[in-house]
């Protein structure tokens, strides 16, 4: 405050010295940040795991073999890191069988085991195509499709214990 001045000639001057600090901090927030030229390639960041991606169908299923590969094309697109799509090898290190009964809504009721694997080092791929129905499912509606909602997928695991549901192969 200078001697000369008023009290309201100091507060107008301290209140448009704090308006222009303000605007000179909002420009410098909207202005573009100069370019990295240390940039490093980012590192991918591994997503948690989420439901099952809708997988999109040109119409709802009438048939029982147009929804068996409904559910096989979304068991693999939901388990995209234990799948493969190539000419299954031969041997194979296991078929487990499942029989997997939905409900109208296409959500899972019920899953069967009919057929395991002879080897007994290969038991744990009935679970492996356990989990891989559920995270896929639900499957879409089903009340198109005739009853019984019931369908036998059939699971090819390589030596990497990734499978292919029979019906793609």
């Amino acid at each position: 405050m200078r001697c000369t001045d008023t009290p309201k000639a100091a507060l107008f001057r301290s209140a448009r010295a704090t308006a222009a600090l303000a605007a000179s901090v909002l420009a410098a927030c909207h202005s573009p940040m100069p370019p990295d030229t240390n940039h490093r390639p980012s590192v991918p960041v591994t997503p948690t795991p989420t439901p099952a991606p809708a997988v999109p169908y040109a119409r709802p299923a009438t048939t029982s073999d147009e929804y068996k590969m409904q559910i096989a094309s979304k068991l693999v697109a939901a388990n995209p890191s234990i799948t493969y799509l190539t000419p299954a090898p031969e041997p194979l290190l296991a078929i487990p069988i499942l029989e997997i009964e939905v409900n109208a809504d296409g959500s899972v009721r019920r899953i069967e085991v009919t057929r395991r694997p002879v080897d007994p080092d290969a038991q744990d791929t009935i679970q492996i195509a356990i989990d891989a129905v559920r995270r896929a499912a639900p499957f879409g509606d089903v009340r198109h499709v005739p009853r019984p909602w019931k369908f036998t997928e059939v699971f090819l695991f390589d030596d990497a214990r990734r499978f292919k549901p029979r019906v793609l192969d």
